[in-house]
């Protein structure tokens, strides 16, 4: 008998376990949630119903153009801003770029809704900075649109710069003997080279504007849109049919833009090949200097809309006492759960990274090396693309839809820590998934091979080969899903109970209640947390590299 894991032959087991995990939490929610929003509030069915009776009010297509509007408009200037960023610390040479770096990324440490805040502080009606809306209010578009290019700078910025990395320094130089000016060279070369980023970029920016909740929540006002809209429908109105009809046309869209990104990146050609020389730019004391300035700039935004709230939440009583005090972080004074709610997520976190990490490693492992059928990986790794395409509101009442069932099996989860930690990974897999399946096709298939024509354990193979190579992605994806299940709201705001209340949809309830301070320290507190423990992520990356990456040197 061949060994265990030899052959391989508990892995199309496996590879069905995993698939019916992400089917039951996923596919299956998605199918209840259609199927509700085709029936009455007695449960028959209605058919079309549902949708005719809210398009039948025209506030349905106000709402749908709102979040359409804030989404491209708030797309395009996020593109803008993050294409000139990428530009300065790519294409000239100023100063101090790893520090510019670091800033245009400090928003994937925090809530989305923190941006909104920190807006509300300095512009709203007792802010510092009021009076200079000229009348205008930060609460709605305006707000909305600012806090949203925020929060979505570093996945623009971080797409386009990959791209504006891959420049060949040698059509640069052909340029420059053609004697083409800057604006010419940046048209016919820079921008030709990197649309593909660009494109992808503009879809995953309007996919996340689409679906964010907590930034109208936080900052829209009276500004109705696609993700409160399913709220107040849920929320507010208990017509969970009508939440189910948002819902299912808030996933239109975003499926829309991820087919168009699938379409792209199957027509995307090498920009770099083995021939191309790297661009290296050279001094120009005038351009470097606006690039510094421009840098200084975003960097000292990004810095603010963490400071702001921060300071806000040791004062008294913005803006009028601004004596300092710890009280706003007695939470219980102001949220029932108190610290509970902080120490929610940081078990939600970890739960989420360690189990998660385990999960999406063992999916790619079996996928990129098990011997499983053919027909079975290329099922499952298409079945992974699913969670990447619906939004985390969505998915949530989905899953609350899914659980309260009847006949149900799984319907004693709600409610509970387990349903928010299967949530959030499924929220989250496609990312951690690519990300280690990336990793193994780094690895020479020959490791599996030579342990097969050597009749041995590709379990040994796995244990002591594959995994010591793959750690760094492995921390990757676990600090990626720890920092991402720590500020989460829209995949949890439907799913919570009073004993399972998370920070995130802590702070966005202290929000709703008038206790802006206490909001804040909750959001702060949140924050010191992702940025300790991406310093140890750092830290503790750097080191283990050290010991297990030394093949990559030689």
């Amino acid at each position: 008998m061949a060994p265990p894991f030899r052959r391989i032959g508990s892995a199309p087991a496996l590879l069905a376990i995993l698939a019916a995990f992400l089917m039951l939490f996923s596919m299956l929610p998605l199918v209840v949630i259609f199927w509700k929003s085709l029936q009455s509030t007695d449960g028959a069915f209605v058919g079309l119903s549902n949708y005719r009776n809210y398009f039948a009010d025209g506030s349905a297509y106000h709402i749908i153009t709102n979040t359409l509007t804030i989404a491209v408009v708030s797309s395009a200037l996020t593109i803008v801003l993050a294409y000139l960023f990428a530009l300065c610390l790519t294409h000239t040479c100023v100063r101090f770029k790893p520090v510019f770096r670091g800033a245009a990324l400090l928003p994937l440490l925090t809530p989305t809704l923190l941006s909104a805040m920190a807006l509300t502080q300095l512009f709203g009606t007792q802010g510092y900075l009021h009076g200079l809306m000229m009348g205008q209010s930060i609460y709605g578009p305006i707000g909305i649109i600012i806090s949203m290019v925020v929060s979505r700078f570093p996945h623009v910025f971080i797409l386009i710069s990959t791209a504006i990395a891959l420049s060949d320094s040698r059509l640069y130089e052909a340029a420059k003997s053609l004697k083409a000016g800057p604006v010419k060279t940046f048209l016919t070369i820079t921008l030709p080279s990197t649309r593909y980023g660009v494109l992808s970029s503009a879809i995953v920016c309007f996919t996340l504007c689409v679906t964010d909740f907590a930034i109208p929540k936080v900052i829209g006002g009276q500004y109705a849109m696609l993700a409160t809209e399913i709220y107040k429908q849920v929320v507010g109105q208990m017509n969970f049919q009508m939440g189910a009809v948002v819902s299912i046309i808030m996933l239109a869209p975003t499926l829309i833009a991820f087919l168009v990104d699938r379409h792209a990146r199957k027509r995307q050609q090498a920009s770099l090949t083995a021939k191309s020389i790297p661009y290296t730019p050279r001094p120009n004391a005038w351009r470097d200097g606006l690039a510094l300035a421009y840098c200084v700039v975003i960097t000292v935004a990004m810095a603010a809309m963490i400071a702001i709230p921060a300071y806000a939440s040791f004062i008294k009583f913005w803006p009028y006492n601004l004596s300092f005090t710890l009280r706003n972080y007695h939470f219980g004074q102001f949220d029932g759960a108190g610290w509970q709610s902080y120490f929610n997520s940081l078990r939600l976190a970890i739960a989420v990274a360690t189990v998660g990490t385990v999960l999406t490693f063992a999916g790619a492992w079996l996928v990129e090396k098990s011997t499983a059928p053919r027909w079975m990986r290329d099922t499952y790794q298409s079945m992974t693309l699913l969670p990447l395409a619906v939004p985390g509101l969505v998915l949530g009442l989905a899953t609350l839809l899914y659980l309260s069932e009847p006949r149900n099996p799984f319907g004693f989860l709600y409610g509970t820590m387990s349903i928010l930690v299967i949530t959030t990974i499924i929220h989250y897999y496609t990312v951690s998934h690519f990300t280690a399946t990336t990793s193994l096709r780094q690895l020479d298939p020959e490791f599996e091979l030579i342990s097969d024509s050597m009749k041995a354990s590709r379990l040994k193979v796995l244990l002591s080969v594959t995994l010591p190579l793959c750690i760094p992605a492995l921390l990757d994806i676990w600090i990626y899903l720890f920092l991402s299940a720590m500020n989460t709201v829209s995949a949890a705001i439907f799913l919570y109970s009073t004993d399972t209340i998370v920070a995130s949809v802590a702070v966005v309830n202290m929000d709703d209640a008038g206790s802006y301070a206490p909001a804040a320290a909750m959001a702060t507190t949140m924050v010191a947390t992702c940025i300790a423990l991406r310093i140890l992520h750092i830290v503790a990356s750097s080191a283990i590299s050290r010991k297990t990456q030394k093949w990559r040197a030689t």
